[in-house]
Formats: C-alpha cells, sequence, structure tokens
C-alpha cells in the first residue's frame, strides 16, 4: 500500500489495479473522486473500457450505492452493459472494477480497507494542493473545457441543422417528423447538460468553498484561544475552479497556523471577495508583528504563482501581519507551443522547472533525491512531449509559462 500512495496522483489507479492483480483479476480498474476536478476519473486497464467510460455512467453509478456497500451487478458502462463489482467509501470515493471472470470477488473486507486508505490518500493530497497538483490540475480543466465547448458548438449546430430540416413544411410524413424532431431536441438537451454537468462537477460555489474552509480550520483552531472573524465572500461571485478553491484553502490553512503560533495573538480575521476576475484572500492578525514575512513568502508563493497569481505578506512591529492573495480564475491564454505542458506528469514538470535555471542533470538529481539516469529518462520526456530539440528550449517554454524550480516545491 506504500507503494499505491508514495507516486504522483494521475497514476494511483494503476499502482492500485497491480496492487489488486493478484488478489482479484481484472481488466479495467476507474477510480472516480469529485475531489479532483481537473482529472476525476483515474483509470487503469482496457482501453477500450476505461477510455469511453463517462462521468455520467459513474455518477450514476454512485448515486446508488450506500457508503461501504458493494455492488456486485450488470450495468452500463463504456456504452455496454456489462458486469462490474463497485464499492462506495465513506469519502464519496467511487471504485470500479471490471473483473476477468464471473466468480465472486474473495477478501472483500481486504479489498474495501485497501481502497480506504487509497481514498483518504487522494482527498490529503488534494487537499494539500501542491504546486505540481495545480499545475496538473489546471491543465486537464482547461484542455477538457476546450474539447467540451468544441463538441457542443460542432454538435450543437448539427442537431439545430436537423431540426430545421425536419421542421420543413416540404415534408409530407407528418409522424416521422413529429418523432425525428422529438428525438434531435432530446439529443440537443442531453449534450447541452452534459457541459453543465461537468462544470457542476469542475466548480465550488464561492459560498460553499469558503464555507469549506471554516470547517477545516476549526479543529485546528478548537483548542487556541483565538477569535476567528469569517468576512464571507458575496453570495452571487464568481464559481471557483476546483484548483483555485483547493489553493486558496491551503494558503489560508498555511498562513493561519504561521499566524496562530505567535506567542501573543488574539485575532484572525479571514476575507474572501471576487472582483469578477480573481479571488481575493486576505488573512490578517493583531498579533506583535514579528513573522518572518520571506520564510512565509516562500512557503505559499508555490501553490499562488503556479495559477498565475499575486501574493504580498506585510508583517508590521506592533501593527500585526497580513497576507493578501489574488488568485485569477480564469487560466492564461494557453500559446501554441504550450498546450503541450498538461501532457507532463508532476515529476516532469518538476525537470522542466530546473531545466529553466540551466541546471545539468547531475545536479537535478541531487535536487530531487534520484538517480541521474532517472534524470536522464525525464528530460527525454519533456523533449519529446514538449515537441523540441533542446533543453534550452524547453526552458525557455517553461520559463514563458512561468514554471521554476522554486515554484513548484
Amino acid at each position: 500500500m506504500r507503494d499505491v500512495i508514495d507516486g504522483s496522483l494521475p497514476d494511483i489507479a494503476v499502482r492500485f489495479s497491480k496492487f489488486l492483480a493478484d488478489i482479484w483479476p481484472h481488466t479495467a480498474l476507474v477510480i472516480f473522486t469529485r475531489e479532483c476536478t481537473g482529472r476525476p476519473r483515474k483509470v487503469s486497464g482496457d482501453p477500450s473500457i476505461v477510455e469511453r467510460v463517462t462521468i455520467t455512467e459513474l455518477d450514476a453509478l454512485r448515486t446508488q450505492l450506500a457508503v461501504d456497500e458493494v455492488f456486485d451487478d450488470h450495468a452500463v458502462i463504456a456504452g455496454s452493459k456489462r458486469k462490474v463489482w463497485a464499492l462506495l467509501d465513506a469519502t464519496g470515493t467511487l471504485l470500479l472494477v471490471v473483473p476477468k471472470t464471473r466468480q465472486r470477488i474473495r477478501d472483500v473486507d481486504l479489498v474495501g480497507a485497501a481502497f480506504g486508505v487509497v481514498a483518504v490518500s487522494i482527498r490529503l493530497q488534494v487537499a494539500q494542493a501542491s504546486p505540481a497538483y495545480l499545475a496538473e490540475s489546471r491543465a486537464a480543466s482547461s484542455e477538457r473545457a476546450r474539447t467540451i465547448v468544441e463538441l457542443t458548438d460542432l454538435h450543437a449546430a448539427t442537431l439545430e441543422s436537423i431540426l430545421a430540416t425536419l421542421r420543413s413544411k416540404d415534408l409530407d410524413d407528418h409522424r416521422s417528423r413529429i418523432t425525428a424532431s422529438e428525438t434531435a431536441s432530446t439529443a440537443l438537451v442531453a449534450l447541452r447538460s452534459a457541459g453543465e454537468s461537468d462544470r457542476l462537477l469542475t466548480e465550488e460555489a464561492v459560498t460553499t468553498a469558503f464555507a469549506r474552509l471554516q470547517g477545516e480550520l476549526r479543529p485546528l483552531l478548537q483548542h487556541r484561544p483565538l477569535v476567528v472573524d469569517y468576512v464571507d465572500p458575496p453570495a452571487d461571485g464568481r464559481a471557483l475552479p476546483g484548483e483555485v478553491a483547493h489553493a486558496a484553502r491551503a494558503v489560508v490553512r498555511s498562513a493561519v497556523l504561521a499566524f496562530a503560533a505567535q506567542a501573543t495573538l488574539e485575532r484572525i480575521r479571514i476575507a474572501w471577495d471576487c472582483d469578477g476576475s480573481n479571488l481575493l484572500v486576505e488573512v490578517r492578525d493583531d498579533g506583535a508583528g514579528g513573522l518572518d514575512t520571506d520564510a512565509l513568502v516562500r512557503q505559499l508563493s508555490g501553490r499562488v504563482h503556479t495559477l498565475g497569481g499575486r501574493i504580498a505578506v506585510e508583517s508590521v512591529e506592533g501593527w500585526g501581519s497580513r497576507v493578501a492573495v489574488a488568485i485569477p480564475l480564469d487560466p492564461p491564454a494557453v500559446r501554441p507551443d504550450e498546450q503541450q505542458l498538461g501532457d507532463l506528469n508532476p515529476r516532469e514538470l518538476e525537470v522542466l522547472g530546473h531545466l529553466a535555471t540551466g541546471k545539468r542533470n547531475k545536479a537535478i538529481a541531487d535536487s530531487l533525491g534520484i538517480s541521474e539516469s532517472t534524470v536522464k529518462f525525464h528530460v527525454a520526456g519533456v523533449l519529446k512531449k514538449l515537441g523540441v530539440g533542446s533543453r534550452g528550449e524547453a526552458g525557455a517554454i517553461a520559463l514563458e509559462a512561468g514554471i521554476r524550480a522554486d515554484s513548484l516545491r
């Protein structure tokens, strides 16, 4: 299990599939979690299944199950009815397995317990909102949003054309025209609903995100004699992309813990606001103002800069300390030479950040605690995915995209 949870989040299904292979042979495995807004499906196995399984299918199965309930029956997955086994964890994460044989699962308790560890690990990694996770999530969200818009526009135009044709008075078959018209109308509504469903999955209402923050801070501060003032964001503020919500909560948690470590402190004020384009976060205290602002900036800036945001930290002796952060709600326009960045895994992003500083393989290996041969392997992968022929070209793309070694810590 240590090997399963110790690695990049996008590949956790692959590692868990290997863990289960001897216990329970299967052809495909899917982990579906609403925690990960960028890639809610973690998959492993038969491409004809895992590449075609939809969020709608997974969500339909998920809503049927109670926590810890085992589903051992047929369900529509990847467009076909097939024998599946599914389990819903207490975190709300769904495990779906397509078995190789018809035999019932052995060691249900073992599989359930192991999946519980995986589900909690996913939740903790998302809550931590590391810069590498945020970069991968934003890239995935942007790519999926572009794809949905393109498909919706294309299919909507096609269906509207069909409707216009079928509604033509030149057609004689009245009954077939009505039936076809209703079918096309239903398909059009379903297609547009798919885009809305994806939006609901990948975004949080700003008030909901702020309420979650309060719930996360409560156990951290319950034994400290502090008064915490929460200034709610506007109820009509823009919804937050999932990666922005996770990053904002992680930044506030870190800032609050840094403030609360001061010897003399009575009150902390936490405020969120929206200006239409950015989420504005402010954390202020009434302490003595002796914080190490440079250290706090280093601790917080990785997450903020990964999402293209701005951060300011000030601490004035006798007047207290303040952290102010602005995080854009929309990702920057992607230039053609940056589109491939979304294909890089977290380790490749780390290597790319070091290439931006001109480091050689040995220095990168020392910084990341890996072998020099492993660095060579990752550098080759980075060059291939970015479509460039030299380390310098890759480093230039990294600098233009704001990817640096220090921002990915």
